[in-house]
């Protein structure tokens, strides 16, 4: 199938590229991922790519350790909360939820995030007005 960027990824990606050192965290099969990557036009931007098996708090730990990222440095920006938000929170990171309208069965969750470094975007465009 055809990659299709979600509205607002391109010129969000562009405007923190050099700002930033942003690195691509995605989970699912090594070759389907490598080339919706390709096809996506967006690999130039990223500092590290790390394609995941699963993405629990060991895998952000190790992702972490690779990086030498402090946790309270990092700010993942995502649209499942089992996957994407919880585990960066645990963590002491911040987590940024942009909500999409599929999300499998398996990263369905239930309930109200309260954390201090919890962030609500209805667009990926709105993380530039909180940074």
């Amino acid at each position: 199938k055809p990659v299709t960027l979600l509205e607002g990824v391109k010129e969000t990606i562009s405007s923190l590229h050099g700002k930033y050192k942003l690195v691509l965290a995605t989970k699912g099969d090594l070759f389907d991922q490598k080339r919706k990557i390709e096809a996506s036009g967006l690999r130039e931007y990223f500092h590290h790519i790390e394609i995941m098996s699963d993405k629990k708090i060991d895998d952000y730990q190790r992702l972490i350790d690779t990086l030498g990222c402090p946790p309270e440095k990092l700010l993942m920006i995502g649209n499942s909360v089992k996957s994407d938000i919880l585990p960066v929170l645990e963590l002491g990171g911040y987590a940024a939820h942009v909500p999409y309208h599929v999300t499998w069965a398996y990263e369905q969750h239930e309930g109200e995030i309260r954390h201090p470094n919890f962030i609500r975007l209805d667009s990926i465009k709105e993380i530039l007005d909180k940074l």
